[in-house]
């Protein structure tokens, strides 16, 4: 998992309108890096609709978009953070919600999904992590903080 962070994929000033073009933006961005293919901008989007992704959870608003594995080249998780809120639909009842921190999943081997999931949800319980997240600008500062709670979760 930890491998899936790197610190070329966090961006804490995406400024975007709304979620497509949000999509968009990163949808580029991994592609032109070789972590997706041409189909995952659509894969992205369909997903999306059907299942959408946004979570209220008791720290901080999020959203894991991701996209079938056919779509993925290398496995990643990229950081977003817009610099206004914009809205997506929730998880489950496909309410409409404001994030500004969304965490798009690549992932190759669809049994580690769930496993994902999990870690990420278990940070984003963790009070003191969300705290130092939101209070972060930098996305080197972001990565370091990710690295020293994969250590610790490890090591726990």
């Amino acid at each position: 998992m930890k491998e899936m962070f790197q610190p070329e994929l966090i961006d804490l000033h995406v400024t975007v309108q709304d979620e497509e073009e949000l999509f968009e933006c990163i949808a580029s961005r991994l592609k032109e890096a070789g972590y997706v293919n041409s189909g995952y901008l659509e894969g992205i989007r369909s997903r999306e609709k059907i299942f959408p992704t946004g979570l209220i959870t008791e720290h901080l608003n999020i959203a894991l978009p991701h996209s079938d594995t056919e779509y993925i080249e290398r496995p990643f998780i990229y950081i977003a953070r817009t610099t206004n809120p914009i809205k997506v639909k929730q998880m489950g009842d496909n309410q409409e919600m404001e994030v500004r921190d969304l965490f798009f999943l690549g992932i190759k081997e669809p049994s580690k999904q769930v496993g994902l999931l999990q870690d990420l949800m278990l940070l984003f319980q963790n009070k003191s992590f969300v705290t130092e997240l939101k209070a972060t600008t930098e996305n080197k500062a972001v990565f370091n903080l990710f690295m020293k709670q994969w250590e610790e979760v490890k090591n726990g």
